[in-house]
């Protein structure tokens, strides 16, 4: 498994102990599992694990050093979720359906049809009663599941409805069969809580269920039967991850800072908070989260300087350390080895996996795919960038459009776009199908992007806009292509989307030197630095250092950690 990591005890069984030596792989699967795409557990570690080929794989306490089987009979999924002793998967299929096992006491799995005493659906089930529906989102709480349909912005849910947490007081059952439940919803976040956040499509961020610590950040402590507006300090679009806890909520932003509200029980933020405030053991030292995760009772965070630290209970009990947040104490191996991962996955007990998700560059360019920066033409009307196309097929893009929209089916594109684009592979079968048809074999290890990106770089053909770095000393005009520079830099976005106020501060807009600039582009294009021996490396590593800041660059790339890796090949 080369794209995640454990750290921490996998016999089940908690360590009374915070130091941590090394990463290991995770070697529970078989070997054609090449990559692991998502892991939730409940709150009893049970642990189900998604491949990037849509196939889903469960650990229990009892079986977590053997290989395991994937659920069979399953169509590949593309997300998953967990509760309570639950879980929920979304399947990847033009009309995806859900699938629901676990504990399905309180209804909270929606099947009407289990009469068991224990309730326990053994195995990945369709909910047949959502078989009509567009699902697109899955999500738990504790005791209740959540369904989204993004088309028509309708949220379903069923379980447990005691003290709001449904968040519809007009349904009088206390535990509810799969309802439609709201209008409106954009997106939906939940966790091992037992109340639930999610942003409208007027652009506001809601809540509802349990409140008694403040979980909302309502600014008040009761029950909150309806959803209900939270005024944040900051803009809801900024908002990069939402996880929730059974005692309090966390909001990580895109500029790596972290929010939370809720009991100060298991907690360490010094009191009782009934409104989102930024974590005070991070907000004068301007640290830069990179991401967040939280267990039933537990947040665990990894920091841009790769530090992990956790609040709650790590270690399997309430023990004293479980009030205070405290940092994970690691040795160089490993904090070297973290700068390689960008995403955290926690259990309750002293184990955590650790994700190469998309790299830096893939999680960049998937803004293209969300936002359409300067594309010039579509694929079934998604928009889309000619030469990124060709370049990554190899193909005229007539001739790709041509095939893609004849050919293959609305989803199938989309999940050869999220391979264009981030390196991704969601349905890995039929991708490389299409892939296959042009002439590309094996491109998960052949074609990567950051080579295909390289055979761009300052290319005058495909440029589309041409850079003046000038200073004092030099001159130089390099070709780039705005929409690489603008997905990468806030600075460049601004900069392209406003050319005609900006075009006077193109020649002189960094004052860094004409090297600095060709080795920041030649990063934007390839996550590489093209460093050699005669580059003055001090020179330029001072330059480097405020160069995130200066160009609004990723706030969580760790481009001294890359400058040192480059400078050593």
């Amino acid at each position: 498994m080369s794209n995640i990591k454990s750290l921490g005890d996998l016999n089940g069984e908690p360590k009374q102990t915070d130091k941590f030596e090394t990463l290991d792989p995770i070697k529970t699967f078989p070997e054609e599992v090449t990559k692991i795409v998502d892991v939730v557990s409940d709150n009893e570690n049970n642990i189900v694990f998604l491949s990037s080929e849509g196939k889903l794989y469960q650990l229990t306490k009892k079986n977590y050093h053997e290989k395991r089987k994937a659920f069979e009979n399953l169509p590949p999924m593309k997300s998953i979720a967990s509760g309570f002793l639950h879980f929920l998967a979304l399947s990847n299929e033009e009309k995806p359906r859900v699938y629901g096992w676990g504990q399905n006491v309180g209804k909270k799995l929606g099947f009407d049809n289990i009469y068991s005493v224990d309730q326990i659906v053994h195995e990945p089930t369709l909910l047949e009663s959502l078989k009509d529906e567009n699902i697109d989102q899955i999500c738990c709480t504790a005791y209740c599941s959540f369904f989204l349909n993004k088309t028509t912005n309708v949220l379903f849910g069923c379980g447990d409805n005691i003290e709001g947490k449904l968040g519809n007081r007009e349904i009088y059952e206390k535990f509810v069969y799969t309802k439609k439940l709201h209008e409106n919803v954009a997106n939906v976040f939940g966790g091992t809580s037992e109340h639930t956040l999610m942003i409208k499509t007027d652009g506001k961020l809601y809540g509802f269920g349990i409140n008694y610590k403040g979980e909302l950040g309502l600014g008040i402590k009761n029950i909150t039967w309806m959803p209900t507006q939270i005024k944040l300090e900051f803009p809801v679009e900024d908002i990069s991850k939402i996880k929730l806890t059974r005692l309090f909520s966390s909001i990580l932003t895109n500029d790596g800072k972290l929010y939370v509200t809720g009991s100060k029980k298991k907690t360490g933020f010094g009191r009782h908070l009934t409104e989102f405030t930024q974590y005070p053991q991070f907000k004068n030292n301007n640290t830069i989260i990179k991401d967040i995760d939280c267990g039933y009772k537990l947040l665990a965070i990894l920091t841009k300087d790769n530090e992990i630290w956790v609040q709650g209970c790590f270690d399997g009990i309430n023990s004293d350390k479980s009030s205070v947040i405290r940092k994970i104490q690691t040795g160089n191996n490993l904090t070297n080895d973290l700068s390689y991962y960008n995403q955290i996955k926690c259990c309750d007990k002293n184990l955590m996996f650790f994700f190469q998700s998309n790299s830096y560059l893939s999680q960049d360019l998937e803004k293209l795919l969300k936002n359409g920066y300067f594309s010039d033409c579509d694929i079934q009307d998604i928009p889309v960038h000619k030469i990124l196309i060709e370049t990554r097929i190899g193909k005229t893009f007539d001739l790709i459009k041509k095939y893609l929209e004849s050919n293959c089916k609305l989803i199938e594109i989309q999940d050869l776009l999220k391979w264009i684009y981030c390196d991704q592979m969601i349905n890995s079968k039929r991708t490389n199908e299409i892939l296959n048809h042009f002439g590309i074999q094996n491109a998960q290890k052949t074609k990567l992007l950051k080579n295909d990106l390289k055979q761009l770089l300052f290319d005058e053909q495909t440029s589309d806009f041409k850079l003046v770095v000038k200073n004092e000393e030099e001159e130089e005009e390099l070709y780039i292509h705005k929409f690489i520079l603008a997905a990468r830099s806030g600075l460049f976005l601004n900069m392209f989307q406003n050319i005609e106020e900006n075009l006077q501060k193109v020649n002189d807009y960094s004052r860094k030197s004409l090297e600095t600039i060709e080795l920041l582009i030649s990063f934007l294009y390839t996550d590489e630095l093209p460093i050699t021996a005669d580059t003055d490396q001090e020179f330029i590593k001072e330059e480097f250092e405020d160069i995130v800041e200066y160009y609004q660059l990723n706030p969580t790339i760790p481009m001294m950690n890359i400058f040192e890796k480059c400078s050593k090949k």
